[in-house]
């Protein structure tokens, strides 16, 4: 093994551990990081997703509907451009429906969230007032120990 000061084979001066020496309780802190940002952000984009939406609501069926007006303009269409426009459309609308007719489990994500996102605030050092920016409900934040 060599000095981990010496020079890389860039000739730049390297820092830390030499390659492969990580322990493994280092890798297993990184492990549970990586899971911790993973609950959290998926609890956030739920949050974000459950949020109204400015402008005409999209339903089920206005979205059906748009699909079945796609497919008949595709059946009489010649064009091979504005076809290609027209599926990639279909296939947008047809994910829509897939999310708005499987909704999302808030509470099982929140209750996921709240078991790691005190470890996840103070590994950050978040404020709780950057949560509740992003629609984090004092309460949730409460029963996270982020809040008193």
């Amino acid at each position: 093994m060599s000095d981990p000061t010496s020079e890389s084979s860039e000739g730049k001066p390297r820092l830390g551990l030499p390659p492969g020496t990580m322990t493994a309780s280092h890798k297993l802190a990184l492990k549970e990081g990586r899971e911790r940002g993973q609950i959290v952000r998926r609890y956030l984009q739920a949050i974000e997703s459950a949020k109204p939406k400015r402008g005409r609501p999209i339903t089920p069926d206005g979205l059906r509907k748009s699909i079945e007006k796609i497919d008949a303009t595709l059946a009489t269409e010649k064009d091979p451009l504005r076809k290609l426009d027209l599926v990639q459309s279909k296939i947008k609308k047809q994910k829509e429906l897939e999310e708005l007719e499987s909704p999302i489990d808030l509470a099982a994500l929140e209750q996921e969230f709240v078991g790691v996102a005190k470890a996840y605030n103070d590994s950050k050092e978040l404020s709780p007032e950057a949560w509740m920016e992003l629609g984090v409900p004092r309460e949730v934040l409460k029963r996270a120990g982020i809040l008193n």
